[in-house]
């Protein structure tokens, strides 16, 4: 897009029209055909230009054009330098002015708390909830002072190899070494209370298993003589099934008792989940030995039928069954409606969604034995009448069925909340509107709620900060007049450099502290909601 042109003996160069025009030339040199060259001088002060006669090309150059001087006229030179930072290159020298904590410290440099004493502490903002700030080191400082105790590298790396070495021996004897490790939690504290755990079958979804364990096992107890003495198919499958209860509900105490144990580094989300693990399992061993074992016993009544003794007794067995089956189902309604409640949910919507599954467990499992109850003594009331044995295994059949249909429920939606489902698009809407309607929040992207279980939830968003209210968050709380004053003695490069990397840092500061401030508010306005992760955008 260059375009040259002569014209009334002066030089011009034109740049395209999308360029900014810049004058190129400060000094022109003339050449003569014999390969001799004059400088022209620069600009005079008045704006007046030197001139020059160039030598004649040859012989047959025409003598009248040798008077003749070509006049370069020079313009004032305007350019413009954009005056850029050398990128630099960070090497391993740079990063060890990283900051390192006291127990990072201690462990990977082989250091005792009384060596970190005499080094550089900076205070620095913490990224917990219970502390504002925290103490940590220079990476420097700590190399060095590792050096100068164990005296050189080596000695260092031998130190760390005999520790590793250490290390693997003790895991290798972590079994022998549980109740050390149980006294040593108990003599520096846990992070939070561990709950007792006789205190949690006292209440809420531990009472209800609890009474539901007792209730079915003595069930099972006479139900089973009842089939002995009867050798009814029916009063069999209901012998089966309470005793399917009863394995089922001890396991769910099991799960309950293992879902308040404290987080540790393996589980860092804690153990919430085993009481939807016991409920799974719990669902698999109805379908497996309640509906299993009926269906069975059904289809051998059928294909070979036998008489059926004296139902006198069984009757009185199954309506004491139906009674204290019906007292365990009333215990876990109320305690369903109880939570459901608090929820803001209606009775439904808290069984489908298996918010509570041990009592979810307990409420299905004691339905079908009701209805279960009620088909056993209606086949077996048919058998008394007609005398045909064939009522009672069909009653064994219509058990298995009811049964298998329970399990399945309770596979699906115990499956489903161990796959980690979304909450209600309600409750997410609300957390979006929360953080969208702070000014520091331009937009929130890829939001993800995942409901872990026992009413906790994890949100995650990528967040769109407002980099000018995050900036004036740091200026509302900066001496400005001082600040003035800063930027008014920058006068070099250097200056300027070291003046934008001391507030930057102290921004990226000020943006951190609003991460956490948002994070702290949705946990207190949500509390359903445990662990918020934002990432900056």
């Amino acid at each position: 897009g260059w375009q040259a042109s002569m014209k009334s003996g002066s030089l011009s160069y034109i740049l395209p029209c999308n360029r900014l025009p810049v004058q190129l030339i400060s000094q022109v040199r003339v050449y003569t055909s014999n390969g001799q060259k004059k400088d022209l001088g620069s600009e005079d002060t008045n704006g007046s230009t030197p001139e020059e006669t160039p030598n004649k090309a040859g012989t047959g150059q025409d003598m009248s054009n040798a008077g003749q001087k070509q006049s370069f006229i020079k313009e004032p030179i305007q350019v413009k330098v954009k005056a850029v930072l050398k990128k630099r290159e960070y090497g391993p020298k740079y990063t060890q002015n990283n900051f390192i904590t006291g127990v990072r410290a201690i462990n990977e440099f082989c250091l005792k708390s009384s060596d970190l004493d005499q080094l550089r502490k900076i205070k620095r903002r913490s990224p917990h909830d219970d502390t504002e700030t925290f103490t940590v080191y220079l990476r420097s400082d700590v190399e060095a002072k590792s050096l100068e105790v164990w005296g050189s590298p080596e000695a260092l790396a031998r130190e760390r190899k005999r520790r590793k070495e250490a290390e693997i021996k003790y895991r290798e004897n972590l079994f022998r070494n549980q109740r050390l490790l149980w006294e040593y939690k108990e003599f520096f504290g846990n992070t939070k209370p561990r709950s007792s755990a006789a205190a949690m079958f006292f209440k809420g979804p531990g009472k209800v298993v609890m009474v539901a364990i007792c209730i079915n096992g003595l069930n099972f107890f006479f139900k089973l003589l009842a089939w002995v003495y009867t050798g009814s198919a029916s009063m069999f499958s209901e012998a089966i099934h309470s005793l399917a209860d009863t394995c089922n509900q001890a396991l769910l105490a099991l799960g309950i008792s293992q879902s308040a144990r404290t987080p540790d580094p393996s589980h860092p989300y804690g153990f919430t989940n085993m009481r939807y693990i016991a409920s799974l399992i719990s669902g698999v061993g109805i379908f497996m030995m309640g509906a299993g074992l009926s269906w069975y016993h059904g289809i051998i009544g059928l294909l070979q039928p036998h008489p059926i003794e004296s139902l006198l007794w069984a009757y009185c067995i199954l309506a004491g069954s139906l009674v204290s089956e019906g007292a365990t189902l009333l215990v876990a309604i109320n305690e369903i409606r109880r939570s459901a409640r608090a929820k803001g949910l209606s009775f439904y919507q808290y069984v489908v969604q298996s918010r509570d599954p041990s009592t979810n467990v307990v409420l299905l499992e004691d339905a079908a034995a009701v209805l279960s109850v009620a088909v056993a003594a209606t086949c077996m009331g048919l058998t008394s009448l007609t005398g045909n044995p064939y009522y009672d295994s069909v009653g064994s059949l219509g058990v298995g069925t009811l049964l298998g249909t329970v399990s399945a429920f309770l596979i699906y939606t115990n499956t489903e909340a161990l796959l980690g489902r979304s909450i209600q698009p309600e409750q997410l809407q609300r957390l979006t509107e929360l953080l969208e309607s702070d000014p520091v929040v331009r937009a929130i992207h890829d939001v993800k709620a995942t409901d872990m279980g026992m009413s906790k939830v994890r949100f995650k968003a990528e967040v769109d900060f407002d980099g000018r209210v995050v900036t004036r968050s740091y200026l509302e709380k900066q001496d400005i007049e001082q600040l003035l004053q800063e930027i008014q003695q920058v006068k070099t490069l250097e200056e300027l450099e070291a003046f934008m990397l001391k507030h930057g840092e102290n921004i990226i500061d000020t943006l951190g502290a609003e991460v956490d401030r948002l994070e702290k508010d949705l946990k207190q306005r949500n509390p359903d909601v445990r662990h918020v992760d934002l990432e900056i955008l």
